[in-house]
C-alpha cells in the first residue's frame, strides 16, 4: 500500500516510522515533511501545505494512494477528512464536526457535562472582566485555558491569582492566543499525577494503546512556561493498572458513545489527557490526534501492522493492535533556545547515531549550508527501548549528553517521576 501522512513534525515522522515497519505498506510520502524524515529510508517528503485540501486531493488522486493519514489537528479543525471523504478518498482522523472535542474546550466540557464524564468543574467566560472576577472570587490555584487551539501552550495552572490575572490579559488584551482566546474556559485545580491514554476509535468501538505521561515544562523539576511536551515515557508504573481500566470504563467509553449519540461519530485516535485524583481519573482535555511527544513513546512499542490495522477500520472491520508489555520506552525532546518563547534559529543539528533500539525523531528542522539546522521551537527527540525506564533513560542521555548541543536545551529529569515511584 501506498500512504500519504499529512503533517511535519516527530510526531509524523513516529507515524511514517511505525507505517514502513509492517508489512502491509510499503511507501509513505509525508506532506510537507521536514528533511530529517528524509534520513529514514523509505519516507519521502512533498512541499504541500496542509491546509491546501484542493492539491492534496489532487495528489492522492494522480499517484494512486490507498489512504491518508492526518496527524496534526488544524487541518482536521479546518475539515480536512469531509473534504477527502467528499472526494472518494479514505482519510484516517476525525470530521470536522467530531474535531470539536479538540477545537473548543467549551464544546468538550459542555459534551462532559451532559453526559457525566468526569472532569474539573468550570465556567467559560468570552470578556476580561467577568473572567477576572471569577479569579478574584474564587481565589487560587486554578486553571486558565484559552478556548480554541493554542499549540499546546494556552493552559496556565496558576498557583497564586497574579499568575491567573496574567494569564487572562495575555489572552484577552494582548491577544496572545488569537482568535483562540476569544473564549476562556477557567477549571478547578487537580491535583494528582498526569497520564495520557489515547485509543484507535470507530463510533463506538476503540482500542486502547499503552498510557504514557508527558512533560509539559519547559525546565527541569517542572520549572517554567508550558510547551507543546518536553519528553516522554511509557509504562508509568506510578499509575495502577485499575486506574486506566476505570479511565476507559468511565472516560473513553461513555465519550465515544456520546460523540455517537449527538450526531458527531468520531473515528481517528482520541487523546484523552488525564490526572488521577483521590476520586478517581478525570479529563484534563481531550485531542483529536496522536499526542506529541507521546506518540514517539507509544509507537514503538507496537508490535502488529499499524497500516493493516488502519486500513481494517476504514473498511469498517475489526483491527489488531499488539503491544510490547515488557520493555520501556523514553524519549526527550532537543529544543531551540528561547523555547516556547522566543526561539532562536539556526543552531547545528549534529548526527546522532540511533541503533535497533533506538531512534531520532526529526520536528522543526531545514536544511542549512553544512547539514540541518534548527528551524523551530521543538527541534527532534531522541527515543530508546530498553527492559525498564531507567535503562530507557540512561540510554537516552547517553545518546544527547555525548552530542554538541549548542544553540539548544533539554530537560534532563524525563521519567524521573516514575523512577522516584
Amino acid at each position: 500500500m501506498k500512504v500519504l501522512v499529512i503533517g511535519s513534525g516527530a510526531r509524523e515522522h513516529a507515524i511514517a516510522h511505525t507505517l514502513l515497519r509492517g508489512a502491509s505498506v510499503d511507501e509513505v510520502t509525508v506532506a510537507p515533511g521536514n528533511p530529517g524524515m528524509e534520513l529514514d529510508e523509505g519516507i519521502r517528503t512533498l512541499q504541500l501545505n496542509p491546509s491546501n485540501q484542493a492539491a492534496l486531493i489532487d495528489f492522492v488522486r494522480n499517484n494512486d494512494y490507498d489512504w491518508v493519514f492526518v496527524g496534526p489537528e488544524v487541518p482536521l479543525i479546518e475539515g480536512i477528512v469531509d473534504a477527502f471523504k467528499e472526494a472518494g478518498i479514505k482519510a484516517f482522523g476525525p470530521s470536522k464536526a467530531a474535531a470539536q472535542i479538540e477545537g473548543s474546550k467549551d464544546f468538550a466540557k459542555q459534551l462532559m457535562e451532559r453526559h457525566g464524564i468526569p472532569t474539573a468543574a468550570y465556567r467559560t467566560f468570552d470578556d476580561l472582566a467577568s473572567a477576572m472576577l471569577y479569579v478574584q472570587e474564587h481565589g487560587a490555584p486554578i486553571v486558565i485555558k484559552a478556548d480554541g487551539l493554542a499549540a499546546g501552550k494556552g493552559v496556565t495552572v496558576a498557583m497564586d491569582e497574579d499568575t491567573a490575572i496574567a494569564a487572562l490579559n495575555d489572552i484577552f488584551v494582548d491577544h496572545r492566543f488569537g482568535s483562540a482566546g476569544a473564549k476562556v474556559v477557567i477549571e478547578d485545580f487537580l491535583d494528582g499525577q498526569e497520564f495520557s491514554l489515547m485509543s484507535f476509535v470507530n463510533g463506538t468501538e476503540f482500542w486502547p494503546m499503552p498510557i504514557s505521561q508527558d512533560h509539559k515544562r519547559a525546565y527541569d523539576d517542572d520549572k517554567g512556561p508550558n510547551t507543546g511536551g518536553m519528553g516522554a515515557y511509557s509504562p508509568v508504573p506510578q499509575i495502577g493498572d485499575d486506574v486506566v481500566q476505570q479511565a476507559i470504563e468511565t472516560i473513553v467509553k461513555p465519550t465515544v458513545e456520546a460523540m455517537v449519540a449527538e450526531g458527531t461519530p468520531f473515528t481517528g485516535i482520541l487523546y484523552a489527557g488525564l490526572i488521577a485524583t483521590q476520586d478517581g481519573p478525570k479529563v484534563i482535555e481531550f485531542n483529536a490526534r496522536f499526542g506529541d511527544p507521546e506518540t514517539e513513546v507509544v509507537l514503538p512499542k507496537l508490535t502488529s501492522d499499524l497500516g493493516a490495522g488502519i486500513t481494517a477500520i476504514l473498511n469498517g472491520e475489526t483491527p489488531e493492535f499488539t503491544w510490547d508489555e515488557d520493555n520501556a520506552t523514553l524519549g526527550v525532546v532537543l529544543a531551540s533556545d528561547g523555547y516556547p518563547g522566543e526561539i532562536v534559529k539556526g543552531a547545528h543539528i549534529p548526527q546522532i547515531a540511533a541503533d535497533a533500539d533506538s531512534h531520532v525523531y526529526y520536528a522543526g528542522v531545514a536544511r542549512g549550508d553544512d547539514g540541518l539546522v534548527a528551524n523551530s521551537g521543538r527541534v527532534l527527540l531522541v527515543e530508546a527501548s530498553a527492559p525498564d525506564l531507567a535503562a530507557a533513560q540512561r540510554k537516552v542521555y547517553g545518546i544527547l549528553d555525548a552530542v554538541n548541543t549548542e544553540g539548544m536545551f533539554y530537560r534532563h529529569d524525563i521519567g524521573a517521576k516514575a523512577l522516584k515511584a
